[in-house]
This record gives C-alpha cells, sequence and structure tokens, in this order.
C-alpha cells in the first residue's frame, strides 16, 4: 500500500514521501498562482482549480486568498462561494455539495495526529533530526444548500447534512444532521431550519 493510500484510507502514514511531497508541491505552486491571479480574470482561476481540484461542478467562486494540502482531494458540486482566507487541509476527501456558501477564514481539517510525541515523531534520527510527523486522516462531507459562518472550524471525519446553517466561529466536532441552525464551541444544534 503506498502512503497515498495509507493517508486516504484514514491510516498512520509518511507526510514525507516522495509522491505526496511532488503532490503537496505542485498544490502550493497551483494556489499561489490562483493567488496572485487578476480578480477578474475567470478564464486563468478556472484554468488553474480545474488542474487543482479533485472535482468541481458548474458555477464554482473561490475568493483569493485560499489555501489547500493537496487541492486533488477536494470536491466541490453546483453553486460554490468559498469567501477569503479559508484553509481546506485536504489529506482526505473534503466533498461539498451543491449551492454552498462558505464565509471568510473557513478551516476545514482533514488531518490529525496521534496524541502522543513519540507515536507522531518517533525516534530521533542519528543526526538529532526528526522525521515528519506521522498523520492519520478522516474525510469531511458537506450535504447541498449549507451555509458555513465566517472563522468556523470543521474537524477530521464530520458530516455536515442537507440545509444546514453553522455559526461563525464554530468548532465542528461532530456530525449536524439535515435542516438544523447550529452553533458553538462545540457546535451543537439549537433550532430546526425551515
Amino acid at each position: 500500500m503506498t502512503e497515498r493510500e495509507k493517508m486516504l484510507a484514514g491510516e498512520l502514514y509518511d507526510c514525507g514521501d516522495a509522491e505526496l511531497l511532488a503532490q503537496w508541491h505542485r498544490a502550493k505552486d497551483l494556489i499561489r498562482d490562483y493567488n496572485l491571479t487578476d480578480s477578474a480574470d475567470a478564464e486563468t482561476k478556472k484554468r488553474i482549480l480545474s488542474d487543482l481540484l479533485g472535482g468541481q461542478g458548474e458555477n464554482l467562486w473561490i475568493t483569493a486568498p485560499f489555501y489547500v494540502d493537496y487541492g486533488n482531494n477536494i470536491y466541490f458540486g453546483n453553486h460554490c462561494e468559498v469567501n477569503m482566507n479559508c484553509t481546506f487541509l485536504d489529506d482526505n476527501k473534503i466533498i461539498i455539495g451543491d449551492h454552498a456558501l462558505i464565509a471568510p477564514n473557513v478551516q476545514i481539517y482533514t488531518a490529525f495526529h496521534p496524541t502522543n510525541a513519540f507515536d507522531r515523531f518517533g525516534a530521533p534520527k542519528e543526526d538529532g533530526s526528526f522525521a515528519f510527523c506521522r498523520t492519520q486522516t478522516a474525510p469531511v462531507v458537506i450535504g447541498n444548500d449549507v451555509w458555513i459562518g465566517g472563522g468556523a472550524v470543521i474537524l477530521p471525519g464530520v458530516t455536515i447534512g442537507n440545509n444546514v446553517v453553522i455559526g461563525a466561529g464554530s468548532v465542528v466536532t461532530k456530525d449536524i444532521p439535515d435542516n438544523v441552525i447550529a452553533w458553538g464551541n462545540p457546535c451543537v444544534v439549537r433550532r430546526e431550519n425551515q
């Protein structure tokens, strides 16, 4: 099993693997180009996103700056908008449904690390340096017609249902069902969304 296969399977994997580092650097170069593209240059931005993302539907709008780990594990549905300064650590899949509205400064994480320091780094090398931090992942799935408020953080393994509003500044640690408004740290369901 390759390190990428381990990564997508949620097993401990080596972030320093040559294949993964090549993909990571490619994504960083593409997202740099995207973030430096003139705001009105829709054709160039669309081309870069097509090269970067795993998949996208019609009418995707992402306001720069935007940050990713690999890019190729991010999938958008139709008619989605991502506002400025969002960070998607897509070490596993991030799947976003149709009509998503993602406010500024939203962070979506699929990566996490062992809590024990030795399990994270292992023994020091002979020269005293450490290997890349060992990592695991879990996908994030966001349904249709979802609005994620500004500054929200979505943690690995979370599924957010359809027709959901997540309040600004929330930390989403657990799944959120369909048709609700939720907020807080940790984020909890507060009421139904009609």
